[in-house]
């Protein structure tokens, strides 16, 4: 019996941080639903690596996007980085393969390209806008990256601080991989900012986060889903006191079931919670798809609908549509700060309410 094959997509320099990777959480969802009748031919995997930005280049991942395609893929996962995703995006158009990322860039979307987000440029500096302005913090200090990410933040960051009043004093860009932060964050301070905010990959931010420990700067600092990266290593440590958005809620049934079903630590609930989500997508897309071709695959993850999430707040639901390329709805960002190495929900997050 024919079946298909499901081409994974690695973008970034290191595995996919948690338990197993996005490939067994892939294989387990497909498989409960092998199991339940629901997909009655073989699905095989597929993997190729490639470095992408920022650390390596955006012909590495074409490349291994290309390796999928000739290898028959008829569905890819990836990529995760978002300059990565847009840099697959038009490929994903002229070659027609049905394609999902799992990135924060919003313009990484077609009618082949559909994303899980891991946040969202626009969405994350929207909500840092509004929840900046909520606490009366109208002059914002910004060291954002150098790149796809960092500058698309930024530019949706003056938007909304235009819409709600507020003044970015001082900004600075920084290399993605910079580990050098001091001359550009000092600048930022002489502006007296009543407010610090961090946009971009994350690689850059410790330097700048020591730069503010240093000269012992004691107002609010925020991030965007950058601040994931304290999940891991010392990360968490360097940006002590941060607040930072995240996908993970304290109150999500469907995350803390899965936490109980594979034993593991609140420490792991993003790498699970992304990984339920993106292989529930997949396993429904090639259950519901009305034939194995890549037309009929595209067709079986518009046909994904109102399923739980085991991202975001509870009743955040999982699912596309025609037109509709974002995954994830409802109040899928969460407001989180970095206290001790733990991350804790700030109560009452978030402010959803414009000017």
């Amino acid at each position: 019996m024919a079946g298909v094959t499901v081409g994974i997509l690695n973008d970034m320099a290191d595995p996919a941080p948690g338990p197993g990777d996005i490939g067994e959480w892939l294989e387990r969802e497909v498989q409960a639903l092998q199991n339940a009748g629901r997909i009655d031919f073989p699905v095989n995997f597929a993997f190729a690596y490639g470095l992408g930005l920022p650390s390596g280049t955006s012909e590495a991942v074409e490349t291994a996007y290309r390796q999928l395609v000739d290898a028959g893929a008829g569905m890819i996962v990836g990529p995760a980085i978002g300059d990565n995703a847009l840099v697959i995006t038009p490929l994903a158009e002229q070659l027609r393969v049905p394609t999902i990322n799992w990135a924060g860039a919003e313009r990484a979307r077609g009618r082949w390209m559909f994303q899980l987000q891991v946040g969202s440029h626009e969405d994350e500096s929207l909500l840092i806008a509004r929840h900046l302005a909520a606490i009366g913090a109208t002059g914002i200090g910004v060291i954002h990256d150098r790149s796809a990410i960092g500058t698309r933040h930024f530019k949706c960051l003056q938007d909304e601080a235009r819409v709600l009043g507020l003044e970015i004093v001082a900004a600075e860009g920084i290399s993605p991989l910079g580990e050098d932060a001091g001359v550009l964050t000092r600048t930022v301070l002489k502006s007296r900012p009543e407010a610090f905010v961090y946009l971009g990959l994350g690689l850059s931010a410790p330097a700048a986060a020591a730069v503010l420990t240093e000269a012992r700067w004691t107002g609010p600092k925020i991030m965007n889903t950058a601040g994931l990266r304290g999940y891991h290593g010392d990360f968490a440590q360097a940006l002590d006191g941060w607040l930072y958005l995240d996908l993970v809620s304290d109150d999500n049934r469907t995350l803390n079931r899965l936490l109980a079903e594979t034993a593991m630590d609140r420490t792991q609930a993003p790498a699970v919670a992304r990984g339920h989500d993106l292989g529930r997508v997949i396993a429904e897309a090639l259950a519901r798809a009305p034939d194995r071709s890549r037309d009929g695959l595209r067709l079986g993850l518009e046909r994904v609908k109102w399923l739980p999430a085991a991202q975001g707040r509870e009743g955040t639901l999982l699912g596309f549509g025609v037109c509709d390329r974002g995954a994830l709805h409802g109040r899928y960002l969460v407001m989180r700060q970095w206290q001790d190495g733990v991350s804790r929900e700030i109560a009452g997050n978030l402010h959803m309410d414009g000017a």
